[in-house]
């Protein structure tokens, strides 16, 4: 490194990747920044640099090179940085500690672990330095790769594997095999190994009445709430099955329970009812669930939840390999926590690869004139939340709503404050104005609507908005 590339560092500041030390003296807090560099990303450690930016340096021995890399020989798993000495006037040197990101994380200095946020260097709590335990122990030995205890591809659902391989090979992901033996096919999935079934197996292909007890976490939990906390019940039901068969019960759910959300186009007097969120978004959001979810949470699932001002699904576990919300919705490399099932729902043609599927989420929704899926993560689960772009008039509050009324609801969703003869205008001319007239009391009575005014001035707005 120059001492023109140096200050142009410099000049950068402290960063995530980047930590000025005045001296070598402060060699133990530029180990442990070491150590969060190679748990994240990768970073340089300055020393002979001021917090501020002042490129002073420092006299430098060979003994004050080796006292810095004898620090950084502390960390554990062995690391080997590179170590510079950059020249910055007569004397005086800073010595650059350069760390890409750690092929064996975690790491630790004097046992403890370290993370980088921003600026700042902060200790592991115990479950962040599990997690990346398990991410370095993903390759090898993980849920899904693990043998299936006393299961045999006689237990599975035959005519499921051969259906996927069919789907498969028609969608040109895979060549035609010379056989449609399950046991056969099953290995060219790789869900056998050394003779044994793998769980990622039973998960894609265990008929329902086979999984319990063994299996608990194959579950689909589905529900349907009044208003927009979880306090009341429409609908509530749980399932248990393989991945596909789960997959196809969320949908028929979504298809029963999803309002439509249509709109009342004015001069032509119809109501133009589209669905309230693309179904192939939904689609890809279940998949990932199913894909990515934690499937050694025994008492794990994924949750669909229906509320009237949003669509919420949940899967076990959390994200992994570095990746955040945020992150989600840039371009990124594809990391499935369970590749066997991944690439068995891939060559069925339900998910595309390459990290594409939250970017398509977006897509389809803006696609939609809706706003993006909300992501979070928290309370043990992956939530993919979808809201709505306009209101949505319930087709039940106590009361079965007619469509008339359902009608008036979204002609006042617009959040105007219209007269009575407007909103028989809407409707359409040759619509009763007592009716219309009986509609807005019934509605009233219900808390949906409020009126303000008098006489020709009054007029008829949806509660909650200003009249």
């Amino acid at each position: 490194m120059t001492r023109d590339e140096l200050e142009g560092f410099v000049r950068l500041g402290e960063s995530e990747s980047l930590e000025f030390k005045q001296t070598t003296g402060q060699r133990s807090d530029g180990a442990r920044t070491a150590c969060a560099f190679l748990n994240n990303h990768g970073g340089r450690v300055f020393f002979g640099v001021s917090p501020g930016g002042g490129v002073g340096g420092q006299q430098v021995t060979d003994k004050t090179v080796e006292d810095v890399v004898q620090e950084m020989r502390v960390i554990d798993p062995p690391v080997f940085p590179n170590v510079e000495r950059v020249a910055v006037g007569p004397g005086r040197e800073v010595i650059v500690v350069e760390v890409s990101r750690g092929p064996r994380r975690p790491y630790t200095y004097r046992n403890k672990g370290y993370r980088r946020v921003g600026t700042t260097t902060l200790e592991m709590s115990r479950d962040e330095h599990n997690r990346l335990l398990l991410e370095q122990l993903h390759a090898t030995a993980r849920w899904e790769n693990e043998p299936a205890s006393g299961w045999t591809a006689d237990d599975l659902d035959g005519a499921e594997i051969v259906r996927t391989v069919d789907e498969a090979i028609r969608r040109g992901r895979m060549e035609n095999p010379s056989t449609r033996s399950p046991v056969d096919l099953l290995r060219g999935f790789k869900l056998v190994k050394e003779g044994q079934l793998l769980r990622a197996a039973v998960v894609l292909f265990a008929p329902a009445e086979r999984l319990l007890p063994d299996f608990p976490q194959c579950l689909l939990r589905v529900a349907r709430f009044r208003g927009t906390d979880k306090s009341e019940f429409l609908d509530n039901r749980q399932y248990h099955g393989n991945a596909f068969d789960l997959l196809v019960r969320a949908e028929r759910f979504l298809r029963d329970h999803l309002p439509i959300a249509g709109r009342v186009v004015p001069n032509l007097f119809a109501r133009i009812d589209d669905p309230l969120y693309p179904p192939e978004a939904l689609r890809e959001a279940l998949a990932n669930a199913l894909c990515h979810r934690d499937y050694g949470i025994a008492g794990g699932s994924v949750g669909v939840a229906i509320y009237d001002d949003r669509l919420e699904i949940t899967s076990a576990g959390t994200l992994h390999f570095g990746l955040t919300p945020e992150a989600l919705y840039r371009p990124h490399e594809s990391l499935p926590w369970n590749p066997l099932i991944a690439n068995v729902f891939y060559r069925r043609g339900i998910i595309e690869t390459w990290g594409r599927g939250i970017l398509k989420m977006e897509e389809l929704t803006r696609q939609a004139g809706l706003p993006r899926p909300e992501i979070e993560e928290g309370g043990g689960g992956v939530t993919v939340r979808f809201r709505p772009s306009r209101y949505v008039p319930p087709q039940r509050v106590g009361h079965n709503l007619s469509e008339q009324q359902q009608d008036i609801l979204h002609i006042l969703g617009s959040g105007l404050r219209l007269p009575l003869r407007e909103v028989v205008l809407r409707l359409g001319s040759d619509t009763p104005v007592w009716s219309v007239k009986d509609d807005l009391a019934f509605l009233k009575q219900l808390g949906l609507v409020d009126s303000s005014g008098r006489g020709r001035g009054s007029g008829w707005f949806l509660r909650g908005q200003s009249g």
